[in-house]
C-alpha cells in the first residue's frame, strides 16, 4: 500500500462493523448537530440579558474553549500510557489513529457518542459556576468555538486554503503531524502556543511541504502519538 493511501485507510477499531461505525463521522455531522443548539443557546440567552453582557459572555466562552482545546490536545490527546497495554489502545483510539492516519475523511471530526455527553458535561459545569442565563451565551460561544475547532481540522487537512491565515494555520498543523508532534497544540488557536512555549520550531517551509507531498513518509515511528 502507499504511503499516501495509508494515511486515509485507518483500521476498525472494532471487530463489531456495527460499533466501527459509530469510530467514522461525516464532516456535515456536527453542523447538523450543533448548529440548533448554539443558536437555540444564543438566541434564548441574548432575551435574557444587556447586549452588551451577552457580548462578552460570548466572546469570552469562545476564548475559554481554545484554552479548553489547547490543553485537551496536549494533556489528554498526547498522554501516552506506556506501561499500560489497556491505556496504549485507549489513546489510539481517542488520537493516535489519527496520527496514524491523518487523512481519514471520516476520522478527523469528534464522533457525536463522544462530543454531545462531553459537551452536556461542561455545560453543567457552566450552569453551576455561571447560572442558566449566562451559562446559556457562554457555553453558546464556547460551542461555536468547538464546531469551529471542528470544521477547521476537516479543512487543514483535506482543503487547500485560499487566504494567507489558512495556509499558516494548515503549515503550524502539519508540523505537528509530521515535524514534531510534542509542539503545536493549538489547532484554532496557535497562539496558546507561544504563551505555553510549545510553538514548533520553523525549520523550513519547503522539508514540510515536501513531506506533505511524499504523504508524510518517516513522520513518525510510533504507533500512537
Amino acid at each position: 500500500m502507499a504511503r499516501s493511501d495509508d494515511l486515509k485507510a485507518s483500521p476498525p477499531m472494532f471487530e463489531s462493523p456495527l460499533l466501527d461505525r459509530f469510530t467514522r463521522v461525516h464532516p456535515s455531522v456536527p453542523p447538523i448537530i450543533f448548529v440548533p443548539i448554539i443558536l437555540l443557546m444564543l438566541v434564548t440567552g441574548f432575551g435574557r440579558m444587556s447586549t452588551l453582557q451577552a457580548v462578552l459572555l460570548l466572546a469570552a466562552g469562545y476564548v475559554f474553549w481554545t484554552l479548553f482545546e489547547y490543553w485537551l490536545h496536549r494533556v489528554v490527546f498526547h498522554f501516552e500510557p506506556y506501561n499500560s497495554a489497556v491505556g496504549m489502545r485507549l489513546h489510539w483510539m481517542i488520537h493516535g489513529v489519527h496520527h496514524d492516519h491523518p487523512n481519514d475523511p471520516l476520522r478527523l471530526v469528534m464522533p457525536p457518542s463522544v462530543s454531545l455527553p462531553l459537551g452536556a458535561l461542561v455545560l453543567s459545569v457552566f450552569w453551576l459556576l455561571l447560572g442558566y442565563d449566562a451559562a446559556l451565551v457562554f457555553g453558546g460561544g464556547f460551542l461555536a468555538g468547538y464546531l469551529a475547532y471542528d470544521m477547521l481540522h476537516y479543512h487543514v487537512h483535506h482543503h487547500k486554503p485560499r487566504t494567507a491565515l489558512g495556509h499558516k494555520l494548515r503549515e503550524l498543523h502539519m508540523r505537528h503531524h509530521f515535524q514534531d508532534d510534542e509542539t503545536g497544540f493549538g489547532i484554532s488557536a496557535p497562539y496558546w502556543d507561544n504563551v505555553f512555549g510549545t510553538s514548533t520550531a520553523q525549520t523550513g517551509n519547503r522539508a514540510v511541504a515536501q513531506q506533505q507531498q511524499r504523504g508524510g513518509a518517516g513522520s513518525h515511528d510510533r504507533a500512537a502519538t
